[in-house]
């Protein structure tokens, strides 16, 4: 007899199918990921499932979301905005990572976590998931209650950006707004 899958299955295959994509895109792109690997990524279909586009936009982000993705219409197929917060404009060594957090959601819908969304961030950027989510807080309180600081944020000794998303210090939902 056929045994019955769970929804706890399903979410423990869906962990580990980001983890080993995330690891396939970093083997295929890495082991730097910034803006220009960012871009293959994004139009690499295998990657992410629909095509997407970055826009430097805070007007559709919430009060200390750093990112977030928005269907340009009903059909996925029409693609996604990324709207990522104009303070990182400025800063482009930190959007990859800001990116491949919202990259869960564009190719799995409601249905991934976020940490999903941590464990396939972390595995492009070779980073531990610890990692990847203390410097994604790190970029959400840099944007939370709406200032933007004028300190520039510390280069990484890792060489990516690396750690992972929820609500981080300033202002829940700053990694990602789920």
């Amino acid at each position: 007899m056929a045994e019955k899958l769970t929804l706890a299955d399903a979410q423990q295959s869906l962990t580990a199918h980001v983890a080993a994509k995330g690891t396939d895109i970093r083997e295929k792109y890495g082991p730097q990921i910034g803006w220009p690997e960012l871009q293959l990524i994004l139009a690499d279909r295998d990657c992410v499932r629909y095509p997407c586009e970055i826009v430097f936009d805070e007007q559709p982000l919430r009060d200390g979301e750093f990112a977030h993705p928005v269907a340009k219409s009903d059909n996925p197929e029409d693609g996604f905005t990324i709207n990522v917060h104009p303070f990182f404009s400025l800063q482009p060594q930190h959007v990859p990572a800001l990116v491949l957090y919202q990259l869960v959601l564009v190719n799995y819908g409601d249905f991934a976590s976020p940490e999903d969304a941590e464990t396939f961030g972390a595995a492009v950027l070779g980073v531990s998931e610890d990692e990847y989510y203390a410097k994604l807080c790190e970029l959400a309180d840099l944007v939370s209650e709406g200032v933007a600081t004028a300190e520039p944020v510390a280069e990484e000794k890792s060489g990516g950006c690396g750690c992972g998303g929820g609500g981080c210090g300033g202002g829940g939902g700053g990694c990602g707004g789920h």
